[in-house]
């Protein structure tokens, strides 16, 4: 006899009476086309033995891997063991890994293979039969942009795509989302004809991690900062992601999409978004979506690109002790290649929150430093009734959300320097550690993604509409460049080209240093 079905509507497991418990999805199955790749193996299969090793999946709860390898179960299996292995956050449990590895099965095919997919749908009917999946199923496209629609056709013709009444079918698309605004379109197009757009989960992983989502917490559940996140008070915001790595093997994706495309159109212009959105009536994922959306909706590009944007390529240098080539001397990148490995914008968003004060956007390679931040920098105050000696080294007012790697939050301000006999004033820093302050480690990002497509939770997974808003402001800035020709070179090491530290000096302002 096979198991119950259990749907969504019914699942005892989604009907929390304490909100503060964690979820557990379902009965479903999760297909993973591209499994043999870099993502799913070095993070896509370990967040999901951590969130098994949890007790955040069912106990029926099934993986199956999607590849042209020569692989049956039991070889997949053991793949699986050692990427979870190498890669996983927390400890290695048999028990924990027997429970995953007795629903993995593998499904040779390749994606244009008619009797492969059918044999996917067998496969699911097996696993719902013998596991009591419900004859759910999520379809995980950790594959190039370029194989959606063949992917999707498939799943429409063998009716992997179509549901029971009482069970469900979502689709996973990682990014990127396109490469401007018509091939988007276009994507989002495809992808829609097969699957309802509630069904359609975009990943961005920076959404699934803590300090993000902890943003929102920061501005809305605190009386303390609302009434001064506005022009009143803000001088400026700087959201900033450097890494300390070069392309690190991706030559074949990176070159022709450069820093802009890979990070500025999603990561970035997602936490503008949430730093300068409106405080949502719920953290549903319409209302949260929208308010979102009306941001991106309000974005402005200054007129003069010129001196409102910067970009650059890495050239040799050092990285920390060790000496690294420049990007032109990467291995499979073309050493007449303009493709640039860091980006800079000036952005103006035209709501009465935020009339008049700029938002300074940065992400690079080969910096002097890995870290991704939101830097919220207050104006002065407009009086001081010191001299000008005790408030010389005396800085500007900060809340600095720290998205990576030490997740927290760090509130700059002035005090008072100690001694009897003077009054000076200097900056001072109070900080705020994930690490510190709570006892639990923080899940990957990913875990939490997966976790909500699996329970259908889309709040942080952006639809369309914001895709295309995105694609709105950055295009302009992409023809612009490309009528520049080639980037201006920074040192490997440095903190990027002295276009980008002119834009800011010209406003009067610098780059934190973080």
């Amino acid at each position: 006899m096979s198991p119950a079905r259990v749907t969504r509507g019914n699942n005892p497991l989604r009907q929390a009476d304490d909100l503060r418990l964690p979820q557990i999805a379902g009965p479903c199955a999760l297909v993973m086309f591209g499994v043999t790749g870099d993502l799913a193996r070095k993070k896509l299969l370990p967040a999901i033995y951590d969130l098994t090793n949890r007790g955040l999946l069912p106990p029926g709860f099934s993986l199956i891997g999607f590849a042209r390898r020569d692989w049956d179960d039991a070889k997949f299996a053991e793949i699986v063991r050692d990427e979870v292995k190498a890669g996983a956050r927390t400890p290695f449990r048999e028990e924990a890994w027997r429970n995953l590895a007795d629903g993995l099965r593998f499904v040779r095919g390749t994606f244009d293979d008619d009797a492969a997919f059918d044999e996917l749908a067998r496969t699911l009917e097996k696993l719902d039969a013998e596991r009591g999946t419900g004859g759910n199923a999520g379809f995980y496209l950790s594959i190039p942009p370029g194989a959606f629609e063949t992917v999707c056709s498939q799943l429409d013709r063998s009716g992997l795509a179509s549901p029971d009444d009482d069970s469900w079918r979502r689709v996973v698309i990682e990014k990127p989302f396109g490469h401007d605004l018509a091939s988007a379109r276009e994507l989002n197009s495809t992808v829609e004809r097969v699957f309802p757009a509630d069904a359609i989960f975009r990943i961005d992983h920076y959404l699934g991690k803590e300090t993000v989502q902890n943003l929102l917490a920061l501005r809305f559940a605190n009386q303390l900062f609302e009434p001064v996140w506005n022009a009143h008070y803000v001088d400026h915001v700087q959201i900033t992601m450097a890494e300390d790595i070069g392309i690190a093997g991706r030559a074949g994706y990176y070159d022709g999409i450069g820093a802009a495309r890979d990070v500025i159109q999603n990561h970035l212009l997602q936490l503008l978004a949430l730093t300068a959105m409106e405080q949502p009536n719920s953290f549903g994922a319409n209302e949260l979506r929208a308010e979102k959306e009306k941001v991106l909706a309000a974005v402005r590009l200054p007129d003069d690109l010129a001196t409102a944007t910067a970009r650059g390529q890495y050239t040799a240098g050092w990285q920390g002790s060790e000496k690294v080539v420049g990007y032109l001397d990467e291995d499979g990148i073309d050493p007449r290649s303009t493709t640039e490995t860091y980006a800079a914008l000036k952005l103006q968003v035209h709501t009465r929150r935020w009339a008049g004060v700029p938002f300074y956007l940065r992400t690079g390679k080969r910096l002097g430093k890995r870290v991704s931040e939101i830097a919220v920098v207050f104006k002065r105050a407009p009086h001081l009734p010191f001299t000008d000696t005790a408030t010389e080294e005396l800085g500007q007012n900060a809340i600095v959300i720290r998205v990576q790697p030490d997740e927290g939050t760090t509130l700059r301000f002035g005090s008072k320097v100690p001694g009897a006999g003077s009054m000076e004033v200097r900056d001072v820093t109070m900080d705020f550690s994930y690490g510190s302050a709570f006892t639990e480690s923080s899940p990957e990002a990913y875990e939490r993604l997966i976790l909500d497509m699996l329970l259908g939770d889309p709040p942080l997974f952006p639809r369309h509409e914001e895709v295309e808003l995105s694609w709105r402001i950055l295009d302009p800035v992409e023809r612009f460049w490309a009528r520049r020709g080639h980037p201006e070179c920074y040192e490997s090491g440095s903190w990027g080209p002295q276009s980008a530290h002119d834009l800011l000096a010209r406003d009067g302002r610098e780059w934190r240093l973080p």
